[in-house]
């Protein structure tokens, strides 16, 4: 797909919505906000290196410094102290959004083994999808030799859709693999 999403959206996607939903307003018709990634770090709060690598790894993804995210109080049966590191997150919007989006739909669900489509009912209620991720490895840009543990990530696609078939539907037109 040499066509970039956001025209895409713009030339057929639109149309296709507006035509589906009968939609009176362009305003009512949905898009996406913003693309957010998250990783807990688990163990990871105990070492600053695993941290650090963890960083890099999602910076390398999204293409953006991630915030980390602090413990707000202690939790002596988990091992945490009041402010520590324990996860990152990373918005991203407008173009890097879609090139994400882009990426995501047509080079990394496919690399996952034995990938069949993924489910459509992670979706929240209110048109916003949530994609759980295993291994960071399915991502063209991490290399296997780098790797030094296996981790997952949340992926949460937020929409302007007031119902989940309306997102449904805008996700299925951006190309997003859903099983039948």
């Amino acid at each position: 797909m040499n066509q970039s999403l956001k025209i895409l959206y713009n030339t057929q996607i639109k149309e296709n919505l507006k035509r589906e939903f009968m939609y009176k307003n362009v305003h009512e018709i949905p898009k996406i906000q913003k693309i957010v990634i998250n990783r807990g770090l688990g163990e990871a709060s105990q070492s600053a290196k695993i941290l650090a690598k963890s960083i890099q790894e999602i910076m390398i993804i999204s293409g953006q410094k991630p915030i980390i995210t602090r413990s707000k109080k202690a939790i002596a049966g988990f091992k945490i102290r009041e402010n520590i590191p324990i996860g990152m997150t990373v918005t991203l919007r407008k173009q890097k959004m879609y090139n994400f989006l882009d990426k995501l739909i047509n080079l990394s669900l496919p690399r996952i083994r034995d990938f069949r489509g993924i489910s459509s009912k992670h979706f929240d209620g209110n048109g916003n999808y949530n994609l759980g991720i295993k291994e960071q490895l399915i991502f063209p840009e991490i290399e296997y030799d780098s790797v030094d543990k296996i981790r997952g990530m949340d992926i949460s696609i937020v929409t302007t859709a007031i119902t989940d078939i309306e997102g449904l539907s805008l996700l299925k037109s951006f190309g997003m693999p859903f099983q039948n």
